[in-house]
């Protein structure tokens, strides 16, 4: 059998009975809950999952139906940057699949959530429909509370649905991509504009490392995040961002606070890690 990741990120990281609903909406229809996080800062939840590709897609529109049912982007609020209760739903091939076969799997998916629960979509990553959707980031420009003006405009005329967000649940950003590590890291302090600088310095759409997406954000008064998403641990080594990180804080007197895994990670990005810092 063929199989396949998928990464879904819902809206909500503080209400665990609707946390618990999506969850169970992927395992009813089959897909294997491999690990799942929320953050209550960011209020957003993670979930990691592999299955078939029938079951991966069961699963996608079972959860956007839950997350729809559940949440209210009019009322949510939260640090992270979000379009939909069900914001992101990227497909990955696994054992014996193929990228190709993801993006299918992603515009399959898409157009079955729009004909089960009228939630329009845009496609990213490798499912793109043009160069201006590859980026995550693009999509994700102003928000829910941008959409309708942003549907106006005939470049972000969504790729599956009318031109008009749902009103509680908004749009998805669903795509294809290959294996992803989702990594941040805290610094002591409270002053948003350090993180943000590092994240501008780093990140591959302002010159950095050309496999990297950053964020600055802000946990606390006293701590800030620089919030990662490593798209080529082999070429970007996690053990590399952190060292960098670490040298462009320290330009401000600011030391790392501590490093955070979302979801899961290949075991070779461990290890090269663990060789680094234990000098093997």
């Amino acid at each position: 059998m063929k199989l396949f990741e998928s990464v879904p990120n819902i809206s909500e990281g503080r209400n665990l009975e609707t946390i618990d609903a999506c969850v169970r909406a992927a395992e009813q229809c089959g897909a294997l809950v491999l690990h799942r996080t929320s953050d209550p800062v960011h209020n957003r939840s993670v979930l990691t999952l592999a299955g078939s590709r029938e079951a991966l897609s069961d699963a996608g529109v079972a959860m956007a139906g839950a997350a729809m049912e559940r949440i209210d982007l009019r009322t949510h609020r939260g640090v992270h940057p979000r379009i939909g209760a069900l914001d992101v739903l990227p497909f990955v091939p696994l054992r014996e699949a193929t990228l190709d076969e993801a993006v299918a799997l992603a515009r399959e998916t898409a157009g079955r959530i729009w004909d089960a629960h009228r939630i329009p979509s845009f496609l990213y990553g490798a499912a793109a429909s043009t160069p201006l959707r590859r980026n995550l980031a693009s999509i994700r420009a102003g928000q829910f509370e941008g959409l309708d003006a942003r549907f106006s405009r005939p470049q972000w005329r969504p790729d599956f649905g009318d031109p008009r967000a749902h009103a509680t649940a908004g749009a998805i950003a669903v795509g294809a991509r290959d294996i992803l590590v989702a990594f941040n890291i805290e610094l002591k302090t409270g002053e948003l504009a350090i993180a943000t600088r590092i994240a501008r310095e780093i990140r591959e759409r302002d010159g950095g490392f050309r496999t990297l997406k950053a964020l600055g954000l802000r946990l606390r008064d006293d701590l800030v995040q620089v919030s990662l998403n490593v798209t080529d641990f082999r070429a970007t080594p996690l053990y590399q961002i952190v060292e960098v990180v670490r040298r462009l804080a320290e330009r401000d007197g600011v030391g790392v606070h501590r490093c955070e895994l979302i979801g899961c990670l290949p075991l070779e990005a461990v290890q090269t890690s663990a060789d680094y810092y234990l000098q093997l």
